[in-house]
This record gives structure tokens, sequence and C-alpha cells, in this order.
């Protein structure tokens, strides 16, 4: 069995800061707040992108953004008992299309004597 160095590792278990991220944030009594968000099995994680257009190809141009450095994004969140930090998500949703307005499909009626 091939067992792998620390220099070959292709996931490595240490943390390293990712640079300067844009987080997602909303409105709140004091100013803004960071936008937390689920992941697939139902974990709280921070969400941040390492570019603006990243951002905005994700939750849209109109989407609140600070500007933070990973180790303060996660400063923030530990208090709040979040841990993960997911950057750069690739997998979410599509935005939301309003539905298509359903179109009655009318009944035929079957009487004694016809064909159908």
């Amino acid at each position: 069995m091939l067992q792998l160095l620390c220099d070959d590792d292709p996931e490595p278990s240490e943390r390293t800061p990712a640079g300067p991220l844009y987080v997602p944030v909303r409105p709140g009594p004091a100013g803004c707040a960071t936008r937390l968000f689920r992941t697939p099995l139902g974990g709280r994680t921070a969400v941040a992108f390492t570019s603006v257009r990243r951002l905005a190809g994700t939750f849209g141009p109109d989407q609140q953004w600070i500007r933070l450095s990973e180790p303060a994004l996660r400063a923030l969140m530990t208090p709040l008992g979040v841990t993960a930090l997911t950057v750069d998500p690739s997998l979410s949703a599509p935005t939301a299309v309003p539905a298509a307005r359903a179109v009655p499909i009318p009944a035929f009626r079957i009487t004694e004597g016809s064909t159908r």
C-alpha cells in the first residue's frame, strides 16, 4: 500500500489562508450581517468568494458583500458555532424562475351511446 507523505497530500489537512475574500452580507440592525448557509448534510457554513465576479455569478449583481481575510471571517463565525467555510462554491441551485401559469385541460364527458 502506498502511503502519501505530507508533501504529496493532494488535500492537506492544514488550513491555509485563501487571501482576501468577498463575503455575501445582508442588512442587519447594526449595519450588515454575514450570510450563513447550510451544507447538503444540513451543517452551517460561511460562504466566501475569491472574486466579485464569482460572487455575482452565484448570487446576482445586486448582492451586497464585504471583503474579509479568511482568519477574520473564521473569527466572526466561531462564536456562532460555525466552523465550516466554503470558498467559491461551484454547486448551487440556479436562480429561481417564476413558474408558468398552469392552463386547465378541458375534460371530455362520455355519454351513453358515444363511441368514445
